[in-house]
């Protein structure tokens, strides 16, 4: 088996070690346009297999023919936000790079699965699911996992409980409009309810909406460990066929009232993608927040469109 990473950078590199090293597939691919990167950081990898005990063969290349028949497809390609850029700007030119790379991809590996990474996530997931052409089910966005990693990190760091019993459930879109739901989050199958008041719970909940600027503060660029990791989480649940039931960017047709758009919810992943979306019941304060975080998807959606009109993105 075989899965592809497109985007040698940060993310992509550590999505593809995480792959390689739980040793579930025959090959790992990284494509990237910059030419020796995806293949230096490809050798360097294989030179760590000895140490770590993998035999997954990685390969660096600047074309896609060497991702011919994948299974899974990891897009982690995109520009960060640069000073003087707009939103609009940025949401274009991802588009673009999204969108390009997808239909160069999903040309030589029809059968695969697509995680989409690159930010804005929920619209580049939208993107990659149009250019690909694939079924709705095949093509999904990596953001609950990471989210509520973070969310699931901060409790552990409060409750000082390890991260292993820690049961945590988030929807929503990516970004300051998720929803984490404290009802639907334990420790050892206790809920944190009960372990925490109200104030603490919020402040965690805060903290994780904006965990992604928090590191950006500190580093001056966005996180890759978590987010690497995550997808790689996703892949082993698609490759093994775990029917893991994981948060993600999965495509709704009807499910929480929400319709034709990639948003954060439950879902099972297994050997035929997201295989099902979970609907858990929603009070009516989850269910508004549950609705402003699809207005805001949508809002993105909206105006991905007018730069279409508008003739901004080819």
């Amino acid at each position: 088996m075989k899965v592809t990473v497109i985007g040698a950078g940060n993310v992509g590199a550590t999505a593809a070690e995480c792959v390689a090293r739980k040793d579930m597939v025959q090959e790992v691919v990284m494509v990237d346009i910059q030419e020796g990167m995806p293949q230096g950081k490809a050798l360097d990898m294989m030179e760590s297999a000895p140490i770590h005990g993998f035999d997954t063969r990685i390969v660096g290349t600047n074309s896609y023919g060497p991702t011919e028949g994948s299974d899974v497809c990891i897009i982690t390609a995109g520009l960060p936000r640069k000073p003087g850029m707009s939103r609009d700007d940025l949401l274009a030119k991802n588009a673009e790079i999204v969108g390009s790379v997808t239909s160069q991809f999903a040309a030589g590996s029809p059968d695969a699965a697509i995680i989409v990474v690159s930010n804005p996530l929920d619209v580049m997931t939208y993107v990659a699911f149009e250019e690909s052409g694939f079924a709705d089910n095949k093509v999904m966005g990596m953001a609950g996992v990471l989210d509520t990693a973070r969310y699931r990190a901060f409790l552990a760091m409060e409750l000082n409980v390890s991260v292993r019993d820690i049961q945590a459930l988030l929807m929503g879109g990516h970004g300051d409009t998720m929803v984490p739901l404290p009802r639907y989050t334990t420790v050892g199958g206790i809920p944190i309810t009960e372990l925490l008041d109200d104030d603490t719970i919020h402040g965690i909940v805060e903290r994780t909406k904006g965990g992604g600027g928090e590191i950006v503060e500190m580093m001056g660029t966005s996180a890759w460990y978590a987010p690497g990791a995550a997808a790689a989480e996703m892949t082993e649940a698609i490759i093994k066929d775990n029917k893991r039931i994981l948060p993600c960017a999965a495509y709704c047709t009807g499910e929480y009232g929400l319709d034709d758009l990639f948003i954060g919810v439950p879902a099972r992943l297994g050997a035929d993608g997201v295989e099902d979306i979970i609907e858990v019941d929603l009070n009516d304060d989850e269910q508004d927040l549950m609705a402003t975080s699809a207005d805001h998807v949508q809002s993105n959606l909206d105006t991905l469109a007018r730069l279409k009109d508008e003739g901004k993105i080819g």
